[in-house]
């Protein structure tokens, strides 16, 4: 059972619980930490989701990331899943992102990596591949269909691409 904290709608911790898989109380909010990957040389990291996925399943999507436990911060959130979905680590974390949706939170990070490119990890049940793309490539992938269409918005103006 994964539990979170709740949150109100400023980004506030609410001294409530909420339980992966039951709904989230009408003004109340989960955190999900996602992180844009971008390797020191300006390469930007694609994750393959696994095809067993809810939501896009077998999709590349442009960030790695995913709920805040119970007690953690978005930050601390974000390096444990960027640890847990690619074996990386950062060397840099710099917030560029805030958005609120119906019930989720999400804080966007931009990650800077001077890791082994072929040092990624992938996590069974959440990832099935991975490439590095250079930053011509990756506007163009983001601006594609075939970019998972909530990662673009919530990248787009970070990224100043229309």
């Amino acid at each position: 059972m994964e539990i979170w904290d709740a949150y109100d709608q400023d980004g506030r911790r609410a001294e409530r619980e909420l339980i992966r898989g039951e709904p989230i109380p009408l003004g109340l909010y989960h955190l999900v930490s996602e992180m844009l990957v971008r390797h020191v040389d300006g390469d930007y990291l694609l994750m393959q989701r696994d095809f067993q996925k809810e939501g896009y399943p077998g999709w590349m999507e442009a960030t790695a990331g995913g709920s805040a436990l119970k007690g953690e911060t978005a930050l601390e959130a974000a390096k444990r899943e960027l640890l847990e979905e690619t074996g990386l680590t950062g060397i840099s974390f710099q917030e560029i992102g805030w958005q609120r949706t119906e019930n989720t939170i999400f804080i966007s990070y931009l990650v800077i990596t001077d890791c082994d490119k072929a040092s990624v990890k992938l996590q069974e049940g959440e990832t099935i591949g991975y490439q590095w793309l250079k930053e011509e490539e990756f506007l163009r992938f983001l601006n594609s269909s075939e970019a998972i269409p909530p990662q673009r918005e919530r990248l787009r103006e970070f990224l100043n691409f229309d």
